[in-house]
């Protein structure tokens, strides 16, 4: 018997929401939501049509979902190592019934309009059902360069592009047959994993290893080093012909960075001065003179100080940190 199993994965450190987004306590589970976390937030929108929750996640931080996923019926995987999408999907693929739908989403990402998310949701099962893989693809509303692009026609794919430059991203805009590419996607367990078998055959078997030599849910760390590290994307969607896209226009943000949640907490009245700044974190009196559009975020043991224009490079001061094995990731 079918059911319909929200995918959830969890495995991010949220690099460029450093210092907010930490190995201990990545973005995904900071209440900074009107006091939700966008992890609880991804539970509650797909509880609608899921019945189950299999929740994909670090063995980092594994724990901060617990509390959240006591409320609804769920089983857990626990990555010793990150792989990236296509092995956690097929860990989850295995996991379910060859029938199940699995509707595969970020943990990370804001999404408002749930009448029209649901909608979306229920023609990407329609299409499921039929043998699809199917992504969504967000109805772009500016030239967005830190979000990946679908060309469509209609519900066809023609064609995956990377993250454009701004010049590029002004031509996808213009031309209208672009969408944003949510990284939300939905299928039959055994259509993915029929299609990650023909098409990445290496990524199929080692991920099956580890998924049959797992413990209480809990993958084995040598087995899993053996995974190649590939995303769903270049695994499978760019190169298979059993897909289709659905355009949906819900609000859509992958809060990846700290100019997209500026977006968000200014839209929700978080306060800024007559030139665009404002402070994230701990309160204290912070005044900006001669400066616009910057954002200070204030923890207890760091200090972020950035022109909004810089969000995406965040990412490259906790690549430094990494290196340095610094205790503030």
């Amino acid at each position: 018997m079918e059911r319909i199993i929200n995918v959830i994965l969890s495995g991010g450190v949220g690099s460029r929401l450093w210092p907010l987004s930490r190995k201990s306590k990545p973005k995904q589970y900071l209440p900074i939501f009107n006091n939700k976390s966008l992890f609880a937030l991804t539970i509650e929108r797909n509880q609608k049509v899921c019945q189950h929750v299999m929740l994909v996640g670090s063995v980092q931080n594994i724990d901060l979902a617990k509390e959240d996923l006591q409320k609804v019926s769920h089983e857990i995987i626990v990555e010793a190592v990150p792989r990236n999408t296509a092995a956690a999907i097929a860990f989850a693929a295995f996991a379910a019934g060859p029938d199940d739908i699995l509707i595969v989403t970020p943990s990370d990402h804001l999404i408002e309009g749930e009448e029209q998310y649901l909608q979306a949701i229920k023609r990407g099962i329609e299409f499921a059902r039929e043998g699809f893989l199917v992504t969504f693809g967000i109805n772009p509303t500016r030239p967005e360069t830190g979000y990946g692009y679908i060309e469509s026609e209609g519900n066809d794919v023609l064609s995956f592009r990377e993250k454009p430059n701004f010049e590029t991203a002004k031509d996808f805009l213009k031309s209208g047959n672009f969408l944003w590419n949510s990284g939300i996607f939905c299928f039959k367990a055994s259509t993915f994993l029929h299609e990650l078998e023909r098409f990445d055959p290496k990524v199929f078997s080692a991920s099956k290893t580890a998924f049959e030599a797992a413990k209480d849910g809990v993958l084995d760390w040598d087995l899993s080093k053996k995974i190649p590290s590939k995303s769903v994307d270049y695994a499978i969607m760019e190169r298979s012909d059993t897909i289709k896209v659905v355009p949906s226009f819900f609000q859509w943000s992958d809060m990846g960075s700290f100019d997209s949640l500026y977006d968000y907490l200014i839209a929700k009245g978080h306060p800024k001065d007559e030139q665009g700044n404002i402070v994230i974190g701990e309160t204290k009196h912070t005044v900006f003179l001669g400066v616009q559009n910057c954002v200070v975020v204030n923890t207890d043991d760091a200090l972020l100080i950035m022109d909004k224009a810089y969000a995406q490079d965040v990412k490259h001061i906790y690549e430094q940190l990494e290196k340095e094995n610094s205790n503030l990731i």
